[in-house]
């Protein structure tokens, strides 16, 4: 991922870059949802997305992925301008929003094979490709029950299965823990840690609020703070006090532990 200081960008590598933002912006109305925001981030990074609400991060995927046009700026996927072709960067991309599309009566096999036809793949590879995401995203055991008799997080799992099925070059999940109870939630994110250490795995973007949900394994990241990049780069880099206490607004505290962060109030500034 390209460095980033006072707007600035160092090392910028498009010809290497997989999900690439050239100069975005956003505007609705008067109000800056996202200014003037570069990036490059080429294969082998898995990368962390994190902000205040209102940061801009939602809005940045949904440019990144075709679902939102800028005001300004290019987003490339793959090599593919996302703005003037977003069926072949469609094609390249997995995307797992924030609520997906489920159907409740499916089961999670029944499911993955209807976007297996929808994407026209062929039977044979269909059937390798949903062994393949089953194992990924250890859906063996309710494979053939009713989604909307699954909990929160196995639905999560089946949503990264479905944008993880055409084997895509890129994965955008834009907050995947939400709403997650905290087994959910860790359950998720040992799923994410195993997605990142596999060499198969796609460069890998997760949009949070929270250090606490960035799994083991991945590593860059990218923190936004009122519609503009306030830090880029490595996740240790990225990641400290200050940056994060600038960011909200108030004294935090980082820390990490076996490649998990925590983070907690400063009480000995008051």
């Amino acid at each position: 991922m390209i460095e980033t200081v006072n707007g600035e960008q160092i090392g910028f590598d498009a010809a290497s870059s997989m999900i690439e933002a050239k100069g975005l912006s956003k505007y609705f109305g008067p109000f800056v949802a996202v200014n003037n925001i570069s990036f490059a981030i080429p294969e082998g990074q898995v990368v962390a997305f994190l902000g205040p609400n209102g940061a801009g991060k939602t809005t940045m995927m949904r440019m990144l992925t075709g679902y939102l046009a800028p005001s300004d700026g290019e987003a490339v996927i793959a090599g593919c301008d996302v703005r003037h072709d977003r069926i072949t960067a469609s094609r390249r991309l997995g995307y797992l929003p924030e609520n997906g599309p489920m159907y409740p009566d499916m089961t999670p096999l029944d499911l993955l094979r209807f976007f297996g036809e929808a994407r026209e793949m062929a039977p044979s590879l269909m059937k390798d490709r949903i062994d393949a995401v089953t194992d990924l995203c250890a859906l063996e055991l309710v494979l053939e029950k009713p989604i909307g008799k699954l909990s929160k997080g196995y639905r999560q799992r089946v949503g990264m299965a479905q944008a993880l099925l055409h084997d895509p070059h890129v994965l955008i999940m834009d907050e995947p823990t939400a709403g997650l109870d905290l087994g959910g939630r860790e359950e998720l994110v040992a799923t994410l840690a195993n997605l990142a250490a596999n060499p198969d795995t796609p460069p890998m973007v997760q949009v949070t609020h929270h250090v606490e949900e960035i799994p083991p394994g991945f590593t860059h990241g990218l923190l936004l703070d009122g519609g503009r990049v306030a830090a880029a780069g490595l996740l240790a880099t990225v990641l400290t006090s200050k940056a994060i206490s600038q960011c909200y607004g108030m004294a935090l505290h980082l820390s990490t532990d076996a490649g998990r962060w925590t983070i907690q109030v400063d009480r000995t500034d008051r």
